[in-house]
């Protein structure tokens, strides 16, 4: 075999392996593919424009199939897929348009700056308890369709985030199971991924799309998904989504100090300082699932218990408090964020 064909394809496992632990985040999180992805292509060198291009083109098959699932096993509220979906599809095209038209040595710190961000968001928000309880009435189209604007616009000039972004709020409302919430936001960015694909091919030609990444990242993406099924119920949701925030930190943290030309002891001691905070989030995270798993087990004894009195068995009474106690909490001790 050539050198030259050789290397080729061990670039292409190389980027089959990162649609594959992208892919497994993703799935195990409900948000990271294109973030992870992103960071991972630009490590690699790929220019910020056609790193997006691609991740955003290679998405719409790993959405288009992850949309499916979750609507044959009823976890898509239709209402909202179509009061985000489109305001999230004029944000994504207005972000690749805008990317698309700027320079690498201009686009390469803005987009790594919102990776940064992004994933110190992961960091903090993962450093908590999540919200399992559920509050009353509908979300707004006032509500869905600004959030679906700002969400689809971040993930195009980012390279992702329309996960981190459109999920937590929806979270955080309380208005939705947390089933519908991952299903409602993995549907829809089936919308935004495929417009912002069209903004990218309008601004970039055909030739911006590295077409070999694009496939090795989707064939990557396909082989994790039921690989990801199992693995959200093996590993808890709060350690992983703190220690993949911690990884896009630092990785982005890089190209910034480069950008600000920082020399001398400044930059061991800013990337001290970030590596402290990424051990704080994950003591953090682990104090978090401690918690959330000791309020499960206190609420499984006080369901058994005036159970077990009346003479209901035990296997009724762990059904009545599953709506207390959410599927995941069972599986995984933290509720998942998708």
């Amino acid at each position: 075999m050539p050198k030259s064909l050789g290397a080729l394809v061990r670039k292409l496992l190389v980027l089959a392996l990162v649609g594959l632990v992208a892919q497994l985040i993703d799935g195990s999180l409900g948000m990271a593919y294109g973030l992870t992805s992103s960071t991972l292509l630009l490590v690699a060198g790929v220019a910020p424009a056609a790193a997006s291009a691609s991740v955003h083109l290679a998405e719409i098959g790993t959405t288009l199939a992850a949309g499916v699932a979750h609507w044959r096993f009823g976890n898509v509220d239709w209402r909202v897929v179509t009061r985000i979906a489109l305001p999230g599809a004029v944000g994504a095209f207005a972000g690749a348009t805008l990317l698309s038209s700027i320079s690498t040595e201009a686009a390469a710190p803005w987009m790594a700056g919102i990776l940064f961000t992004l994933g110190a968001y992961l960091l903090i928000r993962f450093a908590r308890p999540l919200r399992t309880d559920r509050v009353g009435g509908r979300l707004r189209s006032r509500f869905l369709g600004p959030l679906g604007l700002v969400a689809g616009f971040v993930d195009a000039t980012g390279g992702g985030g329309w996960g981190p972004v459109a999920t937590p709020a929806l979270l955080v409302s309380g208005r939705m199971e947390p089933r519908k919430v991952i299903g409602s936001v993995d549907t829809s960015e089936f919308v935004v991924a495929g417009a912002a694909s069209i903004g990218f091919l309008i601004g970039l030609g055909s030739e911006g799309f590295l077409l070999p990444t694009v496939a090795a990242l989707l064939i990557g993406g396909l082989i994790a998904a039921p690989l990801a099924a199992w693995l959200v119920r093996i590993v808890p949701a709060q350690l992983l989504g703190a220690a993949v925030g911690g990884v896009i930190v630092l990785t982005n943290a890089r190209t910034l100090i480069r950008s600000a030309e920082l020399d001398g002891p400044a930059r061991p001691a800013l990337y001290a300082l970030l590596a402290a905070g990424w051990l704080a989030a994950l003591v953090f995270a682990v104090r978090a699932l401690r918690r959330t798993r000791r309020a499960r087990a206190e609420a499984a004894e006080a369901a058994a218990a005036p159970a077990a009195a009346a003479g209901v068995p035990a296997e009724a009474a762990a059904a009545a408090s599953a709506g207390e106690v959410p599927a995941d909490l069972a599986t995984t001790g933290t509720a998942t964020p998708r």
